[in-house]
């Protein structure tokens, strides 16, 4: 019995539900994202909440179930609030800008880093240097902040390099000069 799919979806007020043959639509304030259904899920609106049932009970529609639960009430906070991930750039020398619609990044080597905006997702840096990638689509945004740190990881030795926003990076010792 899966715990996460037979917990109801909350629909905010602003926020409508539609569902149309083997996809479903949602729509908010902040946009629109759509999806298709998998493995006979089933949506049923019910006084300001969503539930999602399952025709079978193989471990296929289990997984399923909890799977399509996760990805609606992911496209609900999407559409209403949004998401967002944080990265650093640590290391002298070590900027990135804004330029148009495209992320320039200078990370050590021997020429800048572009990196094109891609569509539905706002890339920003402030002052002190952080990245904040935003988006509607929770996973988009994590692919983009996942290839913008995959250019430079951090460092195991010195530190340095695009790391997530409170991410622990163990550094190791160096050799013992004897």
């Amino acid at each position: 019995m899966s715990r996460i799919g037979n917990k109801p979806v909350e629909l905010p007020g602003s926020v409508t539900f539609t569902q149309s043959g083997d996809s479903f639509t949602v729509k908010g304030p902040k946009g629109t994202l759509s999806r298709s259904t998998v493995g006979g899920i089933t949506f049923k609106q019910e006084d300001g909440k969503l539930v999602v049932s399952r025709a079978g009970d193989t471990p296929q529609d289990r997984a399923y179930h909890g799977l399509m639960r996760s990805l609606l009430s992911n496209m609900v906070e999407g559409v209403s609030k949004g998401f967002d991930r944080r990265l650093e750039i640590i290391g002298v020398g070590y900027r990135a800008n804004v330029q148009g619609t495209k992320l320039v990044m200078n990370l050590g080597y021997s020429h800048p880093i572009e990196y094109p905006f891609p569509d539905g997702i706002t890339i920003e840096v402030g002052k002190d240097g952080k990245i904040t990638v935003s988006g509607i689509d929770k996973e988009k945004v994590g692919q983009v902040a996942s290839e913008l740190r995959a250019f430079r990881p951090p460092d195991s030795y010195k530190g340095k390099g695009v790391r997530y926003e409170g991410e622990y990076v163990r550094i190791k010792a160096g050799k013992s000069g004897q």
